[in-house]
């Protein structure tokens, strides 16, 4: 007989903490910091507020896409920075949108199978630091002045140069294009929408809900995760930044297409926004829970990576929230609240439009019925990344803690995380609140 809460063949794994940064928007400049800074905020609050040292973590596992050149192997510069000492190992992972998540599964996996009792898992971004690069041609020069050995050599070397080697490589612009479609993420998000047929009044309308949502959320200290940032000048940055209380309809309709101009119906309103940010889950054991008498949020119940066409990736979430679904024998009802990432308004949107489609899931997912509709109610309560932002290497863990939440503050059992990931990948978690938790009495358990 399998053990109850069982994770991956092995030991449950229960949530017992976690905390994220504010996201702040990425307004054309360096923000004010840097990855592994935004990772060690969050991680100093959770920290803080735990009943065992730093140091009696057994690993440290963060997803980031773009670390710095100071950054290598950000994770162990983050534990590092953290106080846990030099006996803590720590690794980095990345699955592009989906590396947060990645970091909790490849968590989950070292408990379930007791190779850790106590980790701490998480995300982290700073879009805004992303390198502006060197063009080819001008390595090429670089490298041959450095060869040459006289001055004439040099200048005759420095002569070659031309207005075109002055031109920037856009690192952030060229990570956000899928090499093997040739299309980037908003092109991708343009072809769901023609398949489904999602008009930009839909869009937008999905899009200023999401303010609405946030902006409510923040208003009735809905946001309990969160933990403000304070910069090297002094300035506390303690909200989402990329709220816009005035979004509305006509102010969306007046904006013009930012990836297909001029008949495109994806914009800047109705997409995620470029942004920095972190946030990070402690992770535990049954032992471990007992031993520290930790407050348990929730346990991992089921984890699914999947794959399909990249020029098709933001229908991710339905390849990877599927399996979970056949797997543990759930009907849509039987699951009360639903996070997936707002990559894009109508990424989302063509996402609940596949997973009630009798057609697609036979043809895609090799299912004889589809789902049953999610519930718009029951979909990215407090909002998503459309208001948010989403920090690549942060949402997958942002999306998870929130639900934790969510599903807390609604006495609620069930709940489904999941992100469309570039490159052609989804990622889902299945994740049980704590009033649907049993065995864990006298504990901590709330």
């Amino acid at each position: 007989m399998g053990v109850e809460g069982a994770y991956a063949g092995g030991r449950p794994v229960y949530f017992v903490d976690g905390s994220r940064t504010p996201f702040l928007k990425a307004r054309g400049t360096p923000g004010p910091f840097h990855a592994a800074d935004l990772a060690v905020a969050a991680g100093k609050a959770l920290l803080a507020r735990s009943p065992f040292e730093p140091g009696a973590l057994d690993e440290v596992v963060f997803g980031c896409i773009i670390p710095s050149a100071d950054e290598a192997n950000i994770a162990r510069i983050i534990a590092l920075r953290l106080g846990c000492g030099k006996a803590v190992p720590a690794w980095t992972v990345q699955r592009n949108c989906g590396s947060g998540m990645q970091a909790i599964d490849c968590a989950a996996q070292d408990i379930a199978h007791g190779r850790a009792d106590l980790v701490l898992a998480g995300g982290t971004e700073a879009m805004s630091q992303a390198p502006v690069l060197l063009n080819d041609a001008m390595v090429k020069v670089l490298a041959d002045l450095a060869k040459a050995r006289s001055p004439w050599a040099k200048l005759k070397v420095l002569a070659r140069l031309r207005p075109g080697h002055f031109v920037p490589v856009i690192s952030l612009l060229r990570g956000l294009t899928d090499p093997i479609s040739g299309l980037n993420m908003g092109q991708t998000a343009e072809g769901l929408a023609s398949a489904f047929g999602i008009n930009r009044e839909r869009m937008d309308a999905f899009a200023v809900e999401s303010h609405r949502r946030l902006a409510r959320a923040q208003d009735e200290g809905r946001l309990e995760e969160l933990t403000p940032l304070y910069g090297g000048d002094g300035t506390l940055y303690d909200r989402d930044e990329g709220l816009r209380r005035d979004a509305s309809l006509p102010a969306l309709a007046k904006l013009k297409p930012a990836f297909e101009p001029p008949h495109g119906l994806v914009t800047a309103g109705n997409s995620a926004q470029i942004t920095d940010g972190a946030a990070c889950l402690l992770l535990a054991s049954r032992a471990a829970v007992r031993k520290y008498g930790l407050k348990v949020l929730g346990r991992l119940e089921d984890c699914q990576w999947a794959g399909l066409e990249p020029s098709q990736m933001g229908l991710g979430p339905v390849h990877a929230m599927a399996p979970i679904m056949e797997r543990q024998r759930l009907a849509t009802a039987d699951v009360d609240y639903w996070e997936i990432n707002e990559a894009f308004a109508t990424q989302v949107l063509a996402c609940t439009e596949a997973w009630q489609s009798g057609p697609y899931c036979r043809k895609e997912l090799g299912l004889e019925a589809p789902f049953q509709a999610i519930d718009p109610d029951r979909l990215n309560v407090d909002g998503g990344a459309v208001a948010l932002g989403h920090p690549v290497g942060c949402s997958g863990a942002r999306i998870v803690l929130h639900l934790l939440h969510v599903l807390g503050r609604n006495r609620a059992r069930l709940g489904m995380a999941s992100l469309c990931i570039g490159g052609g990948q989804g990622g889902a978690m299945l994740i049980r609140g704590a009033e649907g938790i049993e065995g864990l009495e006298g504990e901590g358990h709330g």
